[in-house]
């Protein structure tokens, strides 16, 4: 999807203009891959617009860079701050936003030490990410999640989606929306950008940690709703088969949000459609998000904005 140009992009303390948010070709980042980044929605409210789980995404980055060694000169609130900042400079929401932290012009090597930290944060227009209004069609894809001994995945690392890349790409070639990763024991992980759920008679199931998987926001949000509404819920690891056999199935992540599976390898998950608790998930995620229902757990962050039409969900 292409990115649509906005006003101005935070950096480092200060707001820019979005064509001086420019980089040198010999920093760290672009031989390395030394960057780590989040992915944040903001929301149309009947009043304003709000950014969903401010606080636990910019916690995630600064754990991503805690994990790598880069320090990043700002806090949790002052990250949030910025965010708040650079959407309201803007004008723009609802809206996607993209925090990136990387290793800068400095020196060249695998060693990232001496290399200046920089901080980046931009918002945009974005619409549905997974293709397919009436569910998407998937596969398993051949290439397997990273070994846990290999790559950190709690890290959101730039680095990591080089494996997600491969993953997408192989899914669409093939005329698939999306692809399933197994982990290296062979078990399920994710999607190349979203995490995974299967429902097998009345029972919510969803891959641990353990088997590779980012630690999603909208994973944990799910969760919580599911055993608000009653759910049980189990993380296990799962079998690939359980996809051909499961009741529903969908994904969920912050460019995904709830996104229900018609098909998996071509074989229908269900009879197709959206099931009863993945429609009752998915109207709990997004009657919250959109300000239908009371944001009971203040996940949403407000910004003063006068809004657009809101993101495709």
């Amino acid at each position: 999807m292409p990115v649509q140009a906005t006003t101005n992009i935070w950096h480092n303390g200060n707001l820019i203009p979005w064509d001086k948010a420019q980089i040198h070709v010999m920093s760290h980042v672009v031989h390395y891959g030394s960057s780590v980044f989040e992915g944040i929605r903001c929301y149309k409210q009947p009043s304003g617009a709000g950014v969903f789980r401010l606080t636990e995404h910019m916690q995630r980055l600064v754990d991503s860079a805690k994990i790598y060694r880069m320090p990043l000169p700002y806090t949790v609130d002052q990250l949030s701050a910025a965010v708040v900042d650079v959407i309201e400079a803007n004008g723009v929401a609802p809206c996607y936003i993209r925090p990136i932290a990387f290793r800068g012009y400095g020196e060249v090597g695998v060693n990232p030490i001496k290399s200046p930290v920089e901080v980046y944060i931009a918002n945009f227009p974005w619409g549905k990410y997974v293709p397919g209004n009436d569910g998407a069609d998937v596969c398993v894809s051949s290439w397997s999640r990273l070994a846990p001994n290999t790559m950190p995945s709690l890290a959101k690392a730039g680095a990591n989606y080089m494996n997600s890349q491969l993953i997408r790409m192989e899914a669409e070639v093939n005329g698939y929306s999306e692809g399933i990763a197994l982990d290296v024991n062979g078990y399920l992980s994710e999607g190349s950008g979203e995490n995974l759920f299967l429902v097998r008679n009345g029972v919510l199931y969803t891959t641990p940690l353990a088997n590779s998987v980012l630690s999603g926001i909208t994973r944990s949000s799910v969760i919580t709703l599911a055993k608000q509404l009653g759910i049980e819920v189990v993380e296990q690891a799962l079998p690939r088969e359980l996809l051909y056999i499961c009741d529903e199935a969908f994904f969920t992540g912050t460019a995904a949000e709830v996104t229900h599976l018609r098909s998996v390898d071509r074989i229908l998950v269900g009879d197709g459609t959206m099931g009863p608790i993945t429609s009752a998930l998915h109207e709990e995620f997004f009657g919250i998000v959109n300000g239908l229902k009371a944001d009971r757990y203040n996940w949403l962050t407000p910004v003063n904005v006068k809004v657009a039409e809101p993101v495709g969900a």
